[in-house]
Order: structure tokens, then C-alpha cells, then sequence
């Protein structure tokens, strides 16, 4: 069953506890108030299945998909239960020493096209980064797909065609004028990045 409002996907993210509320030190550096751990949501297979099938839909209109792109680790579980939906094959580009890289003999055909997904997009780096990889390896990216758009501004990231199951405004503090930090919250860096990767 496909879902098609953005009240149900934030239902189900509340619902699998992926919302959560605090103060998080963010890979960027900067703080928030709300982050989004999209992982809590996609361990449990019937509500990845519906949100990657509402996203499915919403990727119609881009055309011709051949491949789902992902890169790690956000994008892994998303990019498999999308590829699923549009019955293509789906994989993952990871970092080898820094750098966004296809391995474990994974392959983009020439002329492929490419949809990119990813579980949150806030600056869009990741997403662009597996894109650089598409584009390298002859695929033509046709779009990103994610669970959450929460880029404060449209224009800070992406050219590519964007398609959400839900779109969230989160407000992001430099650490100098943070209110949560001057109100004494404890900052936690939550996330799956690890300390050897950029910002």
C-alpha cells in the first residue's frame, strides 16, 4: 500500500521513534534542535516498503529509470528497498580513502539512468558525490529520491530534481549563537558518520 500524504510518513517517522528532539552537534558543525535518524525507521521492513513505494510514484514523472544509486551508509537500505519498487537493480558507492568510490564489483552500464537516493538531504553532499561517481562510470543521474528534504534553502544544494516522501524545516544554529547551547543543553553528535569523514 502506497501512502500519499506527508501527515503519514511523519507518522510513521514519529511512530519508529526517528525523530528525535534535543541538542545535536551536526557533521557540519553546526547545532539543532531536531534530528532525523532515518536508520531507526528502516529497520522494520513494512513501513521502508511503503515510503520507498510512495517515492516510486513520485519518481514517475523523471522518466526512465535503470539503477538506484545510494551512497553509504544512509543510502544503502534506501537505495535496495527503492530499486525494489521500480524493479531495477540497486546499489551503493562508499568512501575508500576519502573519496566516494564504487567497489565490490559494482557496475553503471553507459547510458544508465540514474536515480540517487539517500535517507535525509540537508546539504546534499553525499548525494552529489555518488552523482560525481554516476557520471564518471557514463550513467545519466535523472533525479535524487530521499525520505527527508530538510535544506533550509532549495537553491543551497542541488540541480538535480529532488523528490521527498516529506519535506522538514529545521532550524540550524552556528554553535556561537545557538540557543540551546545558551540555555545549558547538553550536545550530543548523533549520526553515522565517522570522524575520518569531511564535513
Amino acid at each position: 500500500m502506497t501512502m500519499h500524504t506527508e501527515k503519514e510518513v511523519v507518522g510513521l517517522l514519529r511512530s519508529t521513534e526517528a525523530i528525535l528532539d534535543g541538542h545535536f552537534l551536526l557533521s557540519s558543525g553546526k547545532h539543532a534542535g531536531r534530528y532525523i535518524q532515518c536508520a531507526k525507521l528502516l529497520q522494520h521492513p513494512e513501513p521502508a516498503q511503503v515510503v520507498c513505494a510512495m517515492l516510486a510514484e513520485r519518481a514517475l514523472p523523471l522518466g526512465k529509470i535503470d539503477l538506484v544509486v545510494g551512497p553509504a551508509l544512509g543510502g544503502i537500505v534506501i537505495a535496495y528497498e527503492l530499486a525494489r519498487a521500480l524493479n531495477v537493480r540497486g546499489i551503493f558507492t562508499e568512501r575508500e580513502a576519502g573519496e566516494m568510490t564504487l567497489r565490490r564489483g559494482f557496475r553503471i552500464e553507459p547510458g544508465e539512468k540514474v536515480l540517487v537516493a539517500e535517507d535525509v538531504v540537508t546539504t546534499g553532499r553525499s548525494a552529489l558525490e555518488a552523482a560525481q561517481v554516476v557520471r564518471k562510470s557514463g550513467g545519466e543521474v535523472v533525479g535524487v529520491a530521499c525520505i527527508v528534504d530538510r535544506r533550509m534553502h532549495r537553491e543551497e544544494v542541488i540541480s538535480l530534481p529532488v523528490i521527498s516522501a516529506v519535506r522538514l524545516e529545521i532550524a540550524i544554529y552556528d554553535p556561537k549563537d545557538c540557543p540551546l547551547c545558551r540555555r545549558g543543553d547538553p550536545c550530543i553528535k548523533p549520526g553515522s558518520r565517522t570522524e575520518t569523514d569531511p564535513p
